[in-house]
């Protein structure tokens, strides 16, 4: 018999849509997969050539647990230079992608029962990985009205005695939404009555930001002993397949975190790492051509998506996503939630995405606009011509 904890946990939708996309895909039919958010992008020339380099330098052995010191200090100067933000090396570690870190993180702050807030709609694997630290996860909802963000009335009402942690991300996986300098001053003068409570800031879409300047919540000098900022390369920097993410926080938090690391992966990859230093050291340039292009992709997507009757779609002004509240479709023909809806445009429309349910709102879907320009024109006619044939 399979240990009890797997029955506490599901497979990720998103990892789910693509599967099957993959497998329609094998089977000769013309799936256009938009449930993954990985850029389409190759990654920078010049990261890739110190990779090879680092390969052939015989950079291949065992990697400390943390990190290399010169990396641990490319992300603190990373951190002071892009984000005013003063760690040491050892308030840094890196991990095997930034799931890794917030597992770490989890696991290391998080004891039975304790309770941790997630505004929703969130990432998938949030609330997992709090069931399988044995806590209790509190959902708060950001309403559409408000892009999907939590007020602080909201914040405040949902601490209890029992609160112990707080997790999000800015911009937002799904949602794209982006809280404000002056939207996470005002959630961090609640939590500066409430000192015990630990914040996990996912930070890795920070530079997919059609806003203007990124800002983290680990700024506020109130709350920078507590504050564990997640960060990474994949979807900066194009670098899905390369699994780096690192964390930021109290030395406490991070040695505990570098001390279940040990036990489940070690270091992450020694070349990875290696390259990791270029592009943290390097030039943004081919980030900011990404960012273009993803701003050039999100303006036609949500005007695309506003032009079908129906669905209502906010702007997002970060990430890759658009996450339409499509509920007005319950009820037509065999559609009754967003998982029906998305199974009805996998087999209808060949498009593949994500039910809001996922994400704790079953109101929505996620598309992904982490593709080519050309692909998403063709989804979303594909898509139009889906919902209106339901009437």
């Amino acid at each position: 018999m399979l240990a009890e904890r797997l029955s506490k946990i599901d497979e990720p939708q998103t990892i789910r849509m693509a599967k099957l996309s993959r497998e329609l895909r094998a089977q000769g039919h013309d799936i256009i997969d938009l449930s993954l958010g990985e850029p389409d992008f190759k990654t920078p020339q010049h990261i890739i050539d110190a990779a090879k380099q680092a390969m052939d330098d015989g950079f291949t052995k065992y990697p400390p647990v943390a990190g290399f010191p010169e990396l641990r200090q490319a992300i603190v100067e990373k951190f002071k230079r892009e984000n005013a933000l003063d760690y040491a090396p050892d308030q840094v570690m890196v991990c095997t992608g930034a799931k890794q870190c917030i597992a770490n993180a989890v696991l290391s702050v998080v004891n039975e029962d304790d309770e941790v807030i997630i505004p929703s709609p969130f990432w998938v694997t949030y609330a997992d990985i709090v069931k399988l630290a044995d806590g209790k996860v509190i959902q708060v909802h950001g309403s559409f009205e408000n892009d999907f963000k939590i007020t602080p009335a909201q914040l405040e009402a949902a601490i209890t005695p029992s609160t112990k942690c707080f997790i999000f991300s800015s911009p937002c996986n799904p949602t794209g939404s982006i809280y404000s300098k002056e939207e996470l001053g005002a959630l961090a003068t609640v939590f500066a009555k409430h000192p015990s409570i630990y914040i996990i800031s996912d930070e890795i879409y920070e530079h997919i930001n059609f806003s203007g300047k990124h800002e983290s919540i680990a700024q506020f000098p109130e709350l920078k002993d507590r504050v564990i900022v997640i960060n990474g390369l994949s979807k900066g920097y194009a670098m899905t397949g390369w699994r780096l993410g690192f964390m930021a926080g109290p030395k406490d938090v991070v040695q505990a975190s570098e001390k279940i690391q040990s036990q489940f992966t070690s270091g992450p990859n020694s070349i990875t790492q290696k390259a990791a230093v270029v592009a943290l050291n390097g030039t943004l340039q081919p980030t900011l051509d990404m960012q273009a292009a993803f701003k050039e992709r999100r303006d036609y997507l949500v005007a695309a998506l506003l032009d079908i009757k129906g669905l209502k779609v906010n702007n997002p002004p970060g990430a890759f996503y658009v996450f339409p509240d499509v509920s007005s479709f319950f009820g037509k023909k065999d559609i009754h939630n967003a998982e029906d809806l998305c199974m009805y445009l996998l087999h209808t429309a060949q498009v593949s995405c994500v039910t809001g349910d996922a994400f704790g709102d079953p109101h929505c879907i996620r598309i992904s606009y982490a593709t080519s320009i050309d692909k998403i024109k063709e989804a979303v006619r594909r898509i139009k011509e889906a919902l209106e044939a339901l009437g």
